[in-house]
């Protein structure tokens, strides 16, 4: 089946999540992804208590590629991918800004060899600026980019979002730009260099709290799991647990306030607008609350959707994964590991009519595929032979 990246070769030499994760997507999209690990191996493949060198960690943003192990410390592995590069349309890097310059393969340095080649960078904070050569960590950017200061609740000490954000979103950044590089590319046959880095991810997500901050000069507050421009719109808790409650306009918050018996909160002037529910949201909360404690959330649930108010449950990922809704959405996939076994792994949330995603295909061991890979760039039995000789690859 063709697929809407094949053809497409990348060659990955980042780690971790950011760039594994967008690598992992343009694999999904039929590209032919080669990964280029170090001597020790991407440092998931060890990660958590298991300590062993094929985890679910590693499996989770790695899936479908080859493995190619090439120590760029060594002159011989340096040449390596150099070669690699020769054959490939996309190179995605992950280092320290300044390390693919020591080591001779930086954009700068590639582009006159091959001009075609679309070179994509995923750094802390950029390739420029006065703390550009910082190294990236998700936790630390989400602090920079200001994420932290307006997540948790008010009064509570720091809280980070539960998912690595500037990671993924990093991720995400980079995979924009390589699409609309290699579209480009084919109008003007041309590559170019892409520079993203986890701190302006967090910072351009942070879309709602920056146009309040830009209108008001005044930084933004936690608010919990309430909306800082929409009233009610948060969780509500009921007699075993919480859901979310979503009246976000007139209409609804009336068809709200008759469902709870208040009728009369929708004309009461603390609540008869939305900027005025966003400016008393608190009580407005705990009014709901004072009704909605006495019954349980499967209750609540039904009712709401009967008088169509936007709402739902708090779900574990144990729950998410048995929603009847995600598996007709195929976002579970197994997967038949070699190290592994049957693994379960996320599915696609893209779904192409004429170039569908293949999203389950297993990550692969270290260093499985070094020996097809240097045939294919064209290098020569001796040559490979000597390469493992010297530590050069593995």
């Amino acid at each position: 089946m063709q697929h809407a990246l094949s053809g497409v070769r990348v060659l990955d030499l980042t780690q971790v999540m950011a760039g594994p994760f967008c690598t992992m997507l343009l694999c999904d999209m039929g590209a032919d992804v080669i990964k280029v690990e170090p001597p020790g191996g991407d440092p998931t493949r060890t990660w958590g208590e298991r300590g062993q060198h094929d985890t679910p960690e590693f499996n989770a943003v790695n899936r479908g590629k080859r493995s190619v192990v090439v120590d760029l410390k060594s002159d011989d592995g340096r040449a390596v991918v150099q070669r690699l590069a020769s054959g490939a349309d996309v190179l995605i890097e992950s280092y320290r800004p300044g390390v693919m310059t020591s080591f001779g393969l930086d954009y700068a340095t590639l582009k006159d060899r091959y001009p075609a080649l679309i070179y994509a960078s995923i750094s802390g904070y950029g390739q420029t600026g006065p703390t550009g050569r910082k190294g990236g960590f998700d936790l630390v950017a989400q602090g920079v980019s200001g994420i932290i200061s307006v997540t948790g609740e008010p009064g509570r000490p720091p809280v980070k979002a539960g998912i690595p954000i500037t990671d993924l979103g990093a991720g995400l950044f980079a995979l924009s730009g390589i699409l609309a590089a290699l579209y480009c590319r084919t109008h003007t046959g041309e590559g170019q260099m892409i520079d993203t880095s986890l701190v302006e991810a967090g910072v351009a997500l942070s879309v709602w709290e920056v146009a309040e901050f830009f209108a008001t000069d005044v930084p933004p507050r936690p608010f919990g799991s309430a909306h800082r421009t929409s009233a009610p719109y948060q969780a509500i808790r009921c007699s075993d647990g919480y859901i979310t409650i979503g009246a976000a306009n007139d209409r609804l918050f009336e068809r709200l306030c008759s469902l709870l018996a208040h009728p009369e909160w929708a004309s009461e002037p603390k609540f008869a607008t939305n900027a005025m529910r966003v400016q008393h949201h608190e009580e407005l909360a705990r009014g709901i609350e004072a009704i909605t404690i006495e019954e349980p959330r499967a209750d609540w649930l039904q009712r709401l959707e009967a008088e169509g108010i936007p709402c739902g449950p708090i779900n574990t990922y144990a729950e998410v994964f048995t929603d009847e809704q995600m598996i007709a959405r195929q976002m579970v996939v197994k997967t038949d590991h070699p190290v592994l076994g049957r693994i379960r792994t996320l599915g696609t949330p893209l779904k192409l009519s004429k170039t569908p995603l293949q999203p389950g295909r297993p990550a692969p061991t270290f260093g499985q595929h070094t020996d097809e890979v240097l045939f294919d760039a064209g290098f020569q039995v001796e040559e490979i032979v000597a390469f493992r000789a010297s530590g050069a690859v593995a």
